[in-house]
């Protein structure tokens, strides 16, 4: 799947984006810690296409500026409403954890938890990756994300070594790096199975350095697809 980040600072401009141009993509991240005004319940009877609802904290560059059990409080509203997808911070306090995992469950299910965790200044060492992938994974969430910055090509090789250990394991898995050096990983992450890549919607909207738009992904992917097997591009299910 491909999953468009929606970065808007005003009610009025996410909904106004959702209309144009959430079609464009399999799935869209709304970042709500970006939006002042922000409406849940408005937001998400808006919707058209899956979504997946983050609430990202200022010690992870977010835009919250509540208490921890406000910010996660949000996310449970989120799984009440029905979102198809909430992030969670691997770095959130255990019991407030447990309020999303708990929340999910009481829901069905309906709702799958990501367990992200993000390195905004390096790749560590393999070693280091897979004690964050083994942190994550206790968590108890449906999918693990790690991201973390590149600073050297060679950095990328290391992020995607996670997503064939974390397959082996049964583990669904989102991995890659951010910057300009780490830009082929969120090509070669969905060549490795990777659950999801994220774009931006269109140019100058980017929610992270080094990512790519939606049309850029995709027509990457319709050259790539016939070499790439079944592990590529997987839409989403109806």
């Amino acid at each position: 799947m491909i999953c468009a980040s929606l970065v808007a600072g005003t009610m009025n401009a996410a909904l106004e984006k959702m209309a144009a141009r959430s079609r464009h993509a399999d799935l869209l991240e709304l970042r709500i810690d970006l939006i002042a005004d922000l409406d849940l319940p408005a937001l998400m009877k808006a919707k058209r296409n899956p979504v997946l609802i983050t609430n990202r904290r200022r010690q992870e560059r977010g835009g919250f500026r509540g208490s921890e059990e406000a910010r996660i409080s949000l996310l449970c509203e989120a799984i009440r409403l029905k979102a198809e997808f909430v992030d969670m911070e691997a770095a959130t306090d255990d019991g407030l954890a447990r309020q999303v995992l708990g929340t999910a469950a009481g829901q069905g299910g309906h709702t799958k938890v990501i367990v992200s965790y993000h390195n905004f200044n390096a790749t560590p060492a393999a070693g280091a990756l897979r004690r964050i992938w083994y942190g994550c994974r206790e968590k108890g969430g449906d999918i693990v994300k790690i991201v973390t910055h590149a600073r050297r090509s060679e950095d990328n090789l290391r992020i995607l070594s996670l997503i064939p250990y974390s397959r082996k394991r049964g583990q669904d898995i989102i991995a890659f790096s951010m910057g300009e050096p780490g830009r082929i990983s969120r090509i070669m992450a969905p060549l490795l199975g990777a659950y999801l890549a994220f774009a931006a919607l269109d140019k100058g909207e980017e929610a992270a350095p080094g990512q790519l738009t939606v049309g850029e992904m995709k027509q990457i992917f319709s050259i790539l697809a016939p070499l790439a097997g079944e592990g590529l591009y997987r839409a989403p299910a109806p």
